[in-house]
């Protein structure tokens, strides 16, 4: 496995575990980032979309789909940017731009990965 798939496996696993946590415990996580419980459906949900993408990093990495590697680079910053702007609207809390942090700093570890590989 190369460098870079290395890196898109990592952030897939990482995806799987909040995933997890989103589903299984939503509200250990919403404590985590200062909001209050909830009994809604949509944290759940949100989980499910979020294993979801894990999985497809996962086999992405494992298949060393290297197009799908560049693709993350686009994506995974617009997190971040997106997060900030939820935050700037005061619509979110600013722990919320910690995870896209997360995002943008594997894209970051991604693109080096990808860098060195030439």
């Amino acid at each position: 496995m190369s460098r870079a798939a290395r890196t898109i496996l990592a952030f897939g696993i990482y995806c799987l575990a909040v995933g997890a946590v989103l589903i299984l415990i939503p509200n250990l996580f919403l404590a985590a980032l200062g909001l209050e419980p909830t009994r809604e459906p949509y944290i759940r949900a949100l989980g499910v979309v979020v294993m979801t993408l894990g999985f497809y990093y996962i086999a992405a990495a494992r298949a060393e789909a290297v197009v799908f590697f560049r693709w993350t680079l686009w994506g995974r910053p617009f997190v971040l940017a997106a997060f900030i702007g939820l935050v700037l609207a005061g619509v979110a809390p600013p722990i919320l731009i910690l995870f896209g942090a997360v995002d943008a700093a594997a894209a970051v570890w991604t693109a080096l990965a990808l860098r060195g590989s030439r």
